[in-house]
């Protein structure tokens, strides 16, 4: 049954005064949520505020100190937890089938209440009308679940998250903890339950899965609460915006960007009514001491007071200021060549990674390593680190000594661990007199470095492994994903912390943001080796003719590639097109000039465009590096005028390739 035919759910959920406490630490208080049908809710608010723990209330997985939660009977709920466990010896296939469990119970349900019915002949009795109800019921929920085309939606959704089709078979153990996680994001979306909940479910997805993603949900029926730190995946996604903080729950309608700037411009307000209300009440007690003396004005000055005791004092909602400080340490000198690999191979038993690799990384030298879904970007890196075996040949230069993140780094630490044992137990030497205050840097200050690491939320332990990296001068880092859990406001620390490292840098990242004016090497893997392009990820996009990484990964639909010496190339050497155009009319080769004359000086034109526009683009980036952070106004009005520039960048990208494209069928 399509989306648009299902009957909406009734769904309704409302919680009442909810706490959580855990010791002498409170996470949240007196919360109060109703969310209604069919509502797309972000739920934001900085590492560690409770975002997860309060899906985990409402997936009925922890309870809360105090309050109540109440939902409408027979409410279907969908959790998708950053953590999760699965049947490692079940196919891949066999695993996403298993989200059909209730639709096969259903069936045996439909099964039990038509006998029943048939055996029965009280047709006007009440429970004669309750157990057809019920038959009702269950017939259309199996019709919402798919009914008979349940194999055929496991299939779709699977490849729509990325899979192959000879992934079906495969085991999950031969996965990543990534992909694992995709398929019990298919499951999820194969239940359809009336309210999914969602905690960071972009986080291992490339961004053609993502975009896949996004156009899946928006036309799901469920209501949705959604965590993520996906900017542009909570816009496109989300109606409504929540925001938790330790004293106040935040709500307002409409998408994150949004609600960013309507916080800004409510905390503004209050700022100014409090001043307002301060101004009066010291005029009111300049009055009150000026007349309370007076025997004449006394009567005065004591209504005066009765009224100032009666004033709601009002209060401006404190603004999380709360960012992690940090620079990596000052790299020791290695050899003028960090990585040097020749001829490498890579085959997992049939399945052939890449052949005929090369590589050489320069000291200094910062690189992005990008590539089609299982291009085999993280299977290199392994490589690098000698994690994985190889045919060909690898050397590591002089004192050259790795950092690695891995994508699943956060899943590594031992959760038995404190916060502060964790660092402790690899600290050596004099940083370990600097542990306390290089937690504070990344927000474990008091007792929070002391709180076990298996009840951080994600986006904490992703910090705490960043964290560890800082304890050793590596002179070189390899960064597998790692803005994975970390917030918005994180990301932007840990990317000025990367252009300000002095080492060599290799970094695996599907977020285009984040690469932006990061690296000055972009290196494609792909199945015959490694190719390289000059510049950052934008310079890489414009050479691919692609407007975005998606469309990259997603390949050029026409199939074509065009760069601008083709397309000049085509001025001086004739084809076999041209030869044909000799046998037109001259009517005809003259329309057909012509038009070639347009297309060739709209290729102009748009080239001009593109280079205005990124020179824009430098230009602002410039801006923004040397704004006030403080300044939220500037920074939200910049950031507007850089989303518009870069629109405007992808159009004109867009149509110089279209152009090209047209321009070849002349030449």
């Amino acid at each position: 049954m399509p989306f648009n035919e299902r009957p909406l759910p009734t769904l309704m959920l409302n919680l009442s005064n909810v706490s959580v406490h855990f010791g002498q630490r409170t996470l949240f208080e007196g919360l109060d949520l109703f969310i209604g049908k069919r509502e797309r809710v972000g739920l934001v608010g900085r590492n560690g505020a409770g975002k997860s723990t309060l899906l985990k209330i409402i997936a009925g997985e922890t309870k809360p100190t105090t309050g109540i939660m109440a939902m409408p009977k027979g409410t279907q709920i969908g959790y998708l937890p950053q953590e999760m466990s699965h049947n490692e010896d079940a196919t891949i296939l066999e695993e996403a089938s298993s989200a059909f469990e209730e639709a096969k119970e259903l069936e045996q349900r439909v099964e039990d209440l038509s006998k029943e019915l048939s055996e029965r002949e009280d047709y006007e009795s009440l429970e004669y009308a309750r157990i057809i109800e019920d038959l009702t019921d269950a017939n259309e929920r199996i019709d919402l679940l798919g009914g008979a085309s349940l194999e055929e939606q496991v299939q779709r959704i699977l490849q729509g998250l990325g899979f192959a089709t000879n992934d079906m078979s495969r085991k999950m153990h031969e996965f990543s903890g990534g992909w694992k996680m995709r398929v019990e994001l298919a499951k999820l979306l194969l239940r359809s339950p009336d309210l999914l909940l969602l905690d960071e479910p972009t986080n291992h997805l490339d961004i053609e899965s993502i975009e896949w993603l996004e156009s899946f949900l928006v036309q799901s029926p469920s209501a949705i609460i959604l965590i993520s730190h996906d900017r542009t995946f909570l816009d496109k996604l989300t109606t409504r915006t929540i925001e938790i903080t330790p004293l106040k729950l935040f709500d307002h309608k409409a998408a994150y960007t949004a609600y960013q700037i309507w916080r800004e411009e409510d905390r503004a307000r209050q700022e100014q009514a409090f001043k307002n209300q301060q101004k009066y009440i010291e005029e009111t007690e300049v009055l009150i001491n000026k007349f309370r003396a007076k025997k004449n004005k006394a009567a005065f000055a004591q209504s005066l007071i009765k009224k100032l005791a009666k004033l709601e004092r009002l209060e401006v909602d404190a603004s999380d200021k709360a960012d992690i400080r940090f620079r990596f340490p000052a790299a020791p000198r290695s050899g003028k060549v960090s990585i040097e690999a020749s001829q490498l191979q890579k085959r997992f038993g049939d399945l052939e990674v890449f052949d005929n690799l090369d590589f050489i990384l320069a000291r200094k030298e910062k690189v992005a390593l990008v590539g089609k879904n299982g291009a085999g970007k993280t299977t290199l890196t392994r490589i690098f680190l000698e994690l994985e075996s190889y045919e060909g040949h690898l050397n590591i230069g002089h004192n050259v000594d790795i950092g690695y993140y891995a994508q699943n780094q956060a899943e590594e630490l031992d959760g038995n661990l404190t916060v502060f044992e964790t660092l402790d137990e690899v600290a050596v030497g004099d940083i370990r007199k600097q542990l306390r205050s290089i937690l504070g840097a990344f927000l474990f200050s008091g007792d929070d470095a002391e709180k076990k690491v298996k009840v951080l939320s994600g986006g904490e332990k992703a910090r705490l492994a960043l964290c560890k990296l800082l304890l050793h001068p590596y002179n070189l880092l390899i960064l597998d994903e790692p803005t994975n859990h970390l917030d918005i406001r994180a990301k932007g620390v840990l990317k000025e912390a990367l252009q300000a490292y002095d080492g060599t840098l290799i970094v695996v990242s599907h977020d285009r943001d984040f690469l932006s004016n990061l690296t000055e090497l972009v290196y494609e893997v792909t199945p015959q080796g490694l190719k390289q392009y000059i510049g950052d990820i934008h310079s890489f996009l414009h050479e691919k003719h692609a407007a975005s990484i998606a469309a990259y990964e997603a390949g050029n639909p026409h199939n074509v590639h065009i760069t601008k010496k083709s397309i000049a190339k085509t001025n001086d050497q004739p084809n076999s097109a041209k030869g044909a155009s000799e046998e037109l009319s001259y009517t005809e080769r003259k329309a057909r000039d012509k038009a070639e004359r347009k297309l060739r000086n709209q290729l102009g034109r748009l080239e001009g465009t593109i280079q205005e526009k990124e020179a824009l683009i430098k230009s602002m980036d410039e801006e923004i590096a040397q704004m006030d952070p403080n300044a939220r106004q500037e920074l939200t009005e910049l950031a507007y005028r850089y989303e518009a520039t870069q629109n405007e960048l992808n159009v004109a990208l867009e149509s110089w390739t279209q152009t090209g494209i047209d321009l070849e069928a002349y030449c």
